[in-house]
């Protein structure tokens, strides 16, 4: 199985918890999450993939090296997003996205596919 890590944005955190909050309503998408936190290190990234794999029992060892991955070749990205974080302050959050690549292809097809 291969994943994708990517960062998706700032929220704040009363918006982002009701999103998630939303979202458990919801069928699910099988496959998607998107995980929120205060700070933008690879320690935080880490931590807070760690309950996924087993909530969808996927690798735990392929969603680290993924994360590790994006870590690794997305330098701009990251010092961008955590000038962004800082800017927003504390009542925001850095959100996240890890994903099954095949569950994030579904999503993306349902979303094209719904009616407006």
């Amino acid at each position: 199985m291969k994943y994708t890590f990517d960062i998706v944005g700032i929220s704040p955190l009363l918006q982002f918890f009701n999103e998630q909050q939303q979202n458990e309503q919801k069928p699910p998408h099988q496959g998607v999450e998107y995980l929120g936190m205060h700070t933008c290190t690879l320690d935080t990234f880490l931590e807070s993939v760690e309950s996924v794999p087993a909530k969808w029992d996927w690798n735990l060892d392929q969603v680290v090296d993924t994360v590790i991955k994006f870590w690794l070749n997305n330098s701009d990205s990251i010092r961008y997003w955590k000038v962004r974080l800082n800017d927003a302050g504390k009542d925001n959050l850095l959100v996240t996205r890890l994903a099954d690549i095949t569950a994030l292809q579904a999503e993306f097809e349902y979303l094209l596919d719904k009616e407006w």
